[in-house]
């Protein structure tokens, strides 16, 4: 049996548009060739204006997002105001590089609005890269061409969230380890708000 046969696949997209940030996933979740749920979430609210979407292992990015959202609540509680999205990539990143020789095995985009809306992506070793837009998972080659065909940061809410949905569409097309719908959420300096899309 090879390594790959339990390797989980998604297709996850975020993309910062000109007042906020669209985050959103698929929601297959599969151990290589077998479809283990079709019903499952990779979309996370941490705070009340940083959101996460995730490819991986589900167990480590429900952990990982919980945690993050614990110390965020705690030292928000402390310094009395909301921690800024790259306050919370940054203290993501801390607990990632922590278990770097027993890895979480979890792609992470994490999005939000501080002083302006921001992407950014996290490795299973808590390398952070702050972008406009970024794609992460097995169907990620397919979806960062429409995106990047697609995008300019003048955008609106509506036109990055179509962006994001023919993204994870080809995705789904192409990769069969991603499928079942879409699940997204939307951020802006009114907070967070979360749709489904069935399929």
């Amino acid at each position: 049996m090879s390594y790959e046969q339990y390797l989980p696949g998604a297709t996850a997209v975020g993309i910062a548009y000109k007042d906020g940030v669209v985050l959103g996933a698929e929601r297959r979740i599969t151990l290589g060739s077998f479809v283990r749920s079709k019903s499952g979430k990779k979309v996370f609210k941490v705070t009340e204006s940083v959101g996460a979407v995730c490819a991986g292992m589900v167990a480590d990015m429900q952990n990982l997002v919980k945690e993050v959202a614990v110390y965020s609540k705690l030292k928000e509680l402390e310094s009395r105001k909301a921690l800024r999205p790259n306050s919370v990539a940054k203290l993501m990143s801390n607990l990632m590089f922590q278990n770097r020789y027993a890895p979480l095995l979890t792609q992470v985009i994490l999005g939000g609005v501080g002083a302006k809306p921001v992407v950014y992506v996290l490795d299973p070793l808590g390398s952070v890269i702050s972008d406009q837009y970024a794609t992460v998972g097995t169907g990620e080659e397919t979806a960062i061409g429409v995106v990047e065909a697609g995008y300019s940061p003048g955008m609106s809410q509506k036109e990055a969230s179509d962006l994001l949905v023919s993204a994870v569409k080809a995705a789904i097309e192409r990769d069969a380890m991603s499928g079942n719908g879409i699940d997204i959420l939307k951020i802006d300096s009114s907070g967070i708000k979360e749709e489904g899309i069935s399929l």
